[in-house]
């Protein structure tokens, strides 16, 4: 059996070896025999390697070298492509920008967003998105039919404060279209130095696309939020699952513990995922000892399952809170806690990520990110494309997407469009009265506009554009945070609990 060494050489296993004849003349002859065969194999291997040294040292058609070295027959169109373009391209080409190239190719051909080649410099890129922090937006994304989709933006990220919502498409990043790029190109774009500006054009289901600047920053991985609410309901919003999410859980916890936590609303909303060994302790938390988290099945149908590790922090009624941007490693802990420990799921069907990831790192210190498996909730169901269901569907108000307003677009009296409709909208659900929402700026809207100004210590200009716009989109977020009608559901749900405790 031939066996590959790390150095590309063949090696063959040897077998018994073989047994002395009878008599001596015999003997003879056989050692003879294996002389001549000996020397006929050295004479052979000798000329064939003669012959690729003067091929390689003097002969002009490259093809031909290549056919003596060639192995994989299945790769010979491959070979001609590239040695087509390397001798005949009108400029001197790049190899490795081909050979990278090659490998991006055969992974797109897959029609899998979740895999992904990535040179050098994305592989470092990729690398930091799981480190302390990083600069840029602070948004995930994913390659959505052809198109680059915001999954989720991060907690308090300029993407988030820009008021980026999860499914917005990013059609342009400073004008070039990102159509048809995978989403370590895209980010490459995106991301930039703490302080410079990015302009993107998003487009908002329907909507007319925007264009919305945004102030890169540097992003801190903090995962774990958590505080006291009413009559001892304890709310902890994860946000991300890195490196440290589980250590950063565990600490808040038990700061809730110590002021005497009752019951406990788990916020998974626009959680994208991350790290399966962090979802995995996480959700052992959660869910008894030896009761499923998942399972992972492969390629081959062969199906691996996943129990709960224990560790349970506390005896207190559970609630999780989810939506659309909830993905992959938040569906798992939420499906695990909901089929294993009957734990009440609240808001919006998840985003629907049922596939497993796994890194392969190259010599060269490039990677190639590739869907191994697909993972099943602990019933068997795999929620790939269909996300999971709430048992308390509840809805965010409507107001909750309403399109961006970009700060350096200036809107004034006579102006007309999406934009203005927008602001128009979010006067009205501050309670100013703009007197229309069909997108045209008249005097009424200008006198709105003044209100809000006046109330907010800005100048009474009469005017959006700037501090302005940001304080109006500030004022809606935070009136969405306390309406919340998901929140509140949550928590009415988790009172009931402790109330049968």
């Amino acid at each position: 059996m031939d066996q590959e060494k790390p150095n590309g050489e063949s090696t063959e296993t040897e077998g018994p070896s073989a047994q002395l004849g009878e008599t001596d003349s015999k003997e003879n002859v056989m050692r003879i025999k294996k002389f001549h065969f000996a020397m006929l194999l050295f004479f052979i291997v000798f000329i064939t390697a003669g012959i690729t040294t003067f091929a390689l040292a003097f002969g002009d058609d490259d093809k031909k070298v290549v056919q003596v070295i060639r192995e994989r027959e299945e790769f010979s169109k491959l070979y001609e492509a590239y040695d087509t373009l390397k001798n005949n391209y009108y400029t001197d080409l790049n190899e490795q920008q081909l050979i990278d190239g090659a490998i991006s190719g055969m992974v797109e051909s897959l029609d899998d967003p979740y895999s992904d080649y990535m040179s050098l410099e994305d592989a470092k890129s990729f690398h930091e998105s799981i480190s302390a922090s990083f600069e840029g937006i602070g948004a995930e994304i994913q390659e959505k039919d052809g198109h680059i989709a915001i999954v989720t933006p991060l907690k308090g990220s300029p993407a988030e404060k820009a008021g980026l919502l999860p499914e917005d498409l990013i059609l342009t990043v400073d004008g070039e279209s990102i159509q048809g790029m995978s989403t370590t190109e895209a980010v490459a774009l995106i991301r930039g130095e703490k302080g410079t500006k990015v302009k993107l054009t998003i487009q908002r289901g329907d909507a007319e696309p925007t264009e919305v600047t945004i102030t890169r920053d540097t992003i801190p991985i903090e995962t774990v939020y958590g505080e006291m609410l009413e009559d001892g309901v304890g709310k902890v919003q994860i946000t991300n699952f890195s490196e440290h999410t589980f250590e950063e859980l565990e600490e808040v916890l038990k700061d809730l513990q110590s002021q005497e936590m009752k019951g406990l609303v788990l916020d998974l909303r626009q959680n994208p995922g991350g790290l399966l060994d962090q979802a995995i302790k996480i959700t052992s938390l959660f869910v008894p000892e030896g009761e499923l988290l998942f399972k992972v099945e492969d390629r081959k149908g062969n199906v691996q399952e996943y129990p709960s590790v224990g560790g349970n922090e506390g005896d207190f009624p559970l609630v999780v809170v989810i939506d659309k941007g909830s993905a992959s490693a938040s569906e798992i802990l939420a499906g695990a806690v909901s089929e294993s420990a009957g734990v009440p799921l609240v808001g919006q069907n998840t985003f629907g990520k049922g596939t497993v990831q796994r890194a392969e790192n190259f010599q060269d210190g490039s990677n190639l990110k590739l869907t191994t498996e697909k993972w099943l909730t602990p019933n068997g169901n795999w929620v790939h494309q269909k996300g999971i269901k709430p048992d308390y569907e509840v809805s965010m108000p409507d107001y909750a997407s309403l399109p961006f307003i970009d700060p350096e677009t200036e809107l004034k009296l006579s102006t007309a469009s999406e934009q203005v409709k927008a602001a128009q909208t979010m006067l009205k659900v501050l309670g100013y009265d703009p007197g229309r929402e069909d997108g045209y700026f008249d005097e009424k809207t200008s006198e709105a506009v003044k209100q809000f100004q006046k109330e907010k210590e800005l100048e009474e200009t009469g005017t959006l554009e700037g501090s302005s716009t940001m304080e109006l989109m500030t004022a809606v977020r935070n009136k969405m945070l306390e309406d919340d009608p998901q929140l509140k559901k949550a928590i009415e749900v988790v009172k009931e609990k402790i109330n049968k405790k």
